[in-house]
């Protein structure tokens, strides 16, 4: 603007010179040639300042974090490092330790207009994510869900075609892996046998194929058979499909883990006999489960395909329902893979007299 200014007064300056006659040294006017015209170019030029590069954030991943915790979950890494250039040209640097990303990599969201988020994915770090191993490579050791094994059949409520007095089932797009968290006021099973009440996290575990289902069957006492009253007997059991002879420890281990497969696709296990005292063999009320004239697990391995229970004492005079519980190696009943089975367990009445 200054420079301008400056040509502009000039200019006059020349012009206001020209008007004035010239005169010699007797002060006689004198011709003179005109002066030659004196063109004044001005030229503007425009200074645009520089614009401002993008703001650029970029996730720094891959490190190598060895902590057995949920930061840096999934993809690993050491922190998250993100810049960004003002429109003034000066430079924000700002770091995040420990930022928690998701499924093999890291996820920035920005709010300027323009930003650029560069991502990187599948680092070592973490605890076995998508992408990663996680410290050990184990995934049976990680606590993060393995994507892998996401049953994405559990988001469906069922209802694509319902049944007449269906109802929804729950939904879950991470297998119910935090489910007991909905029921605060109970306590994890945790291996115990919680009468109170409780939630337990194990997943169910491998199911058998529809011709390895088990089976039982009394053989003796026989159905409406009749036995001497207070007097020693042995329970007989033929039993199929089923690797008997596994049993945890029902104290500690009670529902703590999931069902388990010989190499034939059997299941793991061992049986149960209860014995429930009736008030006539025509009964039909529903007998109390908390009640009962006999129970003993069937831990041995069956012998002939059979199992066997000594009932020192015998029972006293009256009538009685035998029943057959079979079970896995932590004690929860038998899974199969169809809901239309023959009953995988046996019952019998039988009076003693």
């Amino acid at each position: 603007m200054f420079a301008k200014s400056a040509l502009l007064v000039l200019a006059a300056l020349s012009l206001a010179v020209d008007a004035i006659p010239a005169t010699n040294q007797q002060g006689r006017k004198v011709a003179q040639c005109p002066a030659p015209k004196t063109v004044t170019k001005v030229q503007t030029v425009t200074v645009s300042a520089r614009t401002a590069p993008t703001a650029t954030s970029r996730v720094v991943t891959g490190g190598n974090n060895n902590n057995n915790n949920n930061n840096n979950n999934n993809g690993g890494g050491k922190n998250t490092k993100t810049t960004s250039t003002a429109k003034g040209g000066s430079k924000t640097t700002a770091a995040a330790v420990g930022t928690t990303t998701a499924k093999g990599g890291s996820k920035t969201t920005s709010a300027a207009a323009g930003s650029k988020t560069t991502a990187a994915t599948g680092g070592n770090g973490g605890n076995n994510a998508a992408g990663g191993k996680g410290n050990t490579g184990n995934p049976q050791t990680s606590t993060t869900l393995d994507p892998r094994v996401i049953a994405s059949g559990f988001a469906n409520n069922g209802q694509d075609v319902p049944t007449a007095g269906q109802v929804p089932s729950l939904t879950s797009t991470n297998n119910f892996i935090n489910f007991c968290l909905t029921v605060p006021n109970l306590p994890i099973t945790n291996g115990k046998q919680i009468t109170t009440g409780s939630c337990n996290p194990a997943p169910i575990g491998v199911i058998p194929s529809v011709d390895n289902m088990p089976s039982s069957k009394f053989t003796f006492p026989a159905n409406f058979g009749t036995v001497k009253a207070n007097t020693a007997f042995t329970v007989s059991m033929a039993i199929q499909n089923m690797q008997t002879g596994f049993f945890v420890n029902a104290q500690q281990n009670y529902f703590a883990a999931p069902q388990q497969l010989n190499s034939a696709g059997q299941i793991q296990g061992h049986s149960h006999i209860v014995i429930e005292q009736l008030s006539s063999l025509t009964q039909t009320t529903p007998t109390d489960p908390k009640k009962f004239a006999y129970f003993k697990g069937l831990n041995a391995a069956a012998s002939g395909g059979k199992l066997t229970a000594d009932i020192t004492d015998g029972l006293a005079v009256g009538v009685y329902k035998l029943s057959s519980i079979n079970t896995s190696s932590n004690h929860q009943p038998a899974i199969v893979p169809v809901a239309q089975h023959g009953s995988l367990d046996d019952s019998i009445y039988v009076s003693f007299s």
